[in-house]
């Protein structure tokens, strides 16, 4: 390819994944200029290697740049986190609503260590399979699975009643009774 074709081919990936990763590293955060400072660093670490990477890995391999990037800005802080929790708030469908579940949720994962949060962001937001999570946080499978464990362990007895459910038993929609 041509320096003008890598630079539309990369173009079109940033408009096409810029939402996402920037979701994900928001999730990661809870701060949004923080996610935004991490899109576009990962960004400019798959630039510099856009002639190497392949279309269909692009996405991972820039979501693994800001994973990574989360991970060296949080050891730059000792993981200092500031977090006021207020979660008396009904969900509802307003738009002034559902910001603040946003950010209940990006508090709720800001209680969690580091290592939960990225697995709870990955396997839960994303949607990413066990192994896809373990191939993006250079963990084994096992370890996400008791990464994942762990964080939902705390996340409920932090918070009961954020299941939904009266209190605060997660229900299995497909079962209809409590996990």
């Amino acid at each position: 390819m041509d320096a003008t074709a890598l630079e539309e081919s990369f173009t079109d990936f940033v408009r096409a994944s810029a939402p996402s990763l920037t979701r994900t590293a928001w999730l990661l955060t809870g701060d949004h200029a923080l996610a935004q400072d991490l899109v576009q660093n990962a960004y400019a670490k798959t630039l510099r290697a856009w002639g190497r990477v392949n279309a269909g890995s692009a996405l991972a391999y820039t979501r693994r740049a800001v994973v990574t990037g989360n991970i060296d800005r949080w050891r730059r802080t000792r993981g200092e986190v500031s977090v006021g929790l207020d979660f008396d708030r009904p969900a509802s469908d307003r738009f002034e609503d559902r910001v603040a579940d946003r950010d209940r949720v990006a508090r709720m994962l800001a209680t969690l260590t580091p290592t939960q949060r990225r697995v709870v962001v990955l396997r839960y937001y994303e949607d990413l399979s066990e192994a896809q999570t373990a191939e993006a946080l250079d963990m084994t499978v096992g370890a996400v699975k008791a990464a994942a464990h762990r964080a939902l362990a705390a996340l409920r007895s932090h918070y009961p009643d954020a299941a939904g459910s009266p209190g605060g038993a997660a229900t299995d929609p497909q079962k209809g009774a409590s996990r």
